[in-house]
């Protein structure tokens, strides 16, 4: 069950993370950034968990491919948000490298099982 599994725990972590980020920008970024960013957090655990309940390893990695691709876009999103000095909270990308090993060490196990 994807409740159960260590990188989907994280990657509702960081969906509240950066809700709680994204609510200290600027009100005209309610509807850009913020909500981009807001968009691609929700992305990660969603399609981990939408690929877990598919019946077919396929599909799964290709889920998995999806939400480490909205962790990059995630992570571009972070930068801009730093540049324009709406952020200074340097653990966030902590937080984000951490979610990245983790999730391509889960796609290294899941296709090293279904081998």
């Amino acid at each position: 069950m994807h409740k159960d599994l260590d990188v989907w725990k994280l990657g509702i972590n960081l969906v509240e993370k950066i809700y709680k980020i994204t609510s200290q920008f600027p009100k005209f970024e309610h509807f850009g950034l913020s909500s981009q960013m807001q968009r691609a957090a929700v992305s990660i655990p969603s399609n981990i968990a939408e690929g877990a309940a598919i019946n077919s390893e396929k599909e799964y990695s290709h889920f998995l491919y999806i939400s480490l691709g909205s962790l990059s876009e995630l992570e571009t999103q972070l930068i801009i948000s730093q540049k324009l000095k709406y952020i200074n909270d340097k653990f966030i990308f902590e937080e984000v490298e951490k979610l990245r090993r983790k999730l391509l060490n889960f796609i290294k196990y899941f296709k090293e099982k279904n081998a």
